[in-house]
């Protein structure tokens, strides 16, 4: 049955059902302060702790606030600055892996011991030393995100330029007279952004986990503002209570990383990219 299942639910089927998914999140989230039918960060005390009704459809936290256009609004925050890391990290991985795969030598031996030296950290304690030196706060997490994700993008990125260099048609431009950062823009990168935003794809249900992880640990977004993760923390306090507070912000982490991270298994099989 779990095979027949995964034979079902794979291929295109897979990547539209998924692609649907994610632009309605991304179309809820562009559309938060017209469709939210509450105020996210208004504190109303007598109000607090309400149970779903016609005015609060998923009830309202312990200030009063209501749930449903917090969750909306923090769709705007998880998913945008996602998004941000994800092309923050793609554009400078694509340059410094082009530049380091395509010019070679000392450059790349640099390049290359920079992303190692960076990747023989785990991810989480680097990204915690860094919000540590500049202070708690979401833009110092999407600084500390990006300066981590970008290595892999880059690494990748070299070592697909290395076998692309010696190809005819870039024999061919280098004939024409085009110069090296021609022949990058022109003939490298094109080549390589398919499989790299394949591999993209698989990372963002991890910057989303990851923005999560710091707001929930009080490093990401700050109160009042509205983030998942956030919501989460806020909720630990009335998890016997209301549960709900936890759940209904953890059901939409759990559905927008395990819709990416299907999406992105069903591009990589559909055009062959091995994740890293």
């Amino acid at each position: 049955m779990i095979h027949t299942w995964r034979a079902a639910f794979r291929g295109q089927r897979a990547i539209l059902i998924c692609s649907i998914i994610i632009a309605l999140f991304f179309i809820v989230a562009l559309l938060a302060p017209w469709i939210a039918p509450h105020s996210p960060v208004k504190v109303d005390l007598l109000q607090k702790l309400k149970g779903p009704s016609m005015d609060h459809w998923l009830g309202t936290d312990h200030l009063g606030r209501d749930n449903l256009t917090r969750l909306l609004y923090g769709a705007r925050i998880s998913l945008g600055f996602a998004t941000m890391i994800f092309l923050s990290s793609l554009l400078i991985g694509i340059l410094v892996g082009s530049a380091a795969g395509y010019i070679g030598g000392w450059i790349d031996s640099i390049l290359m011991r920079l992303c190692e030296g960076i990747m023989a950290f785990p991810n989480l304690v680097l990204v915690l030393g860094i919000v540590g030196i500049f202070g708690p706060g979401l833009m110092q997490v999407l600084l500390a995100l990006m300066l981590v994700q970008w290595v892999y993008y880059a690494r990748i990125c070299r070592n697909m330029v290395v076998s692309l260099k010696e190809s005819h048609f870039i024999a061919a431009a280098r004939i024409s007279g085009s110069s090296s950062w021609q022949i990058i823009r022109r003939h490298i990168i094109p080549n390589v952004q398919r499989p790299i935003i394949v591999i993209g794809t698989l990372e963002m249900g991890w910057a989303i986990m990851d923005i999560s992880a710091l707001s929930f640990l009080g490093l990401g977004i700050q109160p009042p503002n509205a983030e998942w993760g956030a919501m989460i923390h806020e909720g630990t306090s009335y998890i016997r209570s209301h549960p709900e507070l936890m759940i209904y912000p953890g059901i939409l982490i759990l559905i927008v990383v395990i819709t990416f991270n299907i999406l992105g298994e069903a591009l990589s099989e559909r055009y062959g990219v091995t994740r890293r």
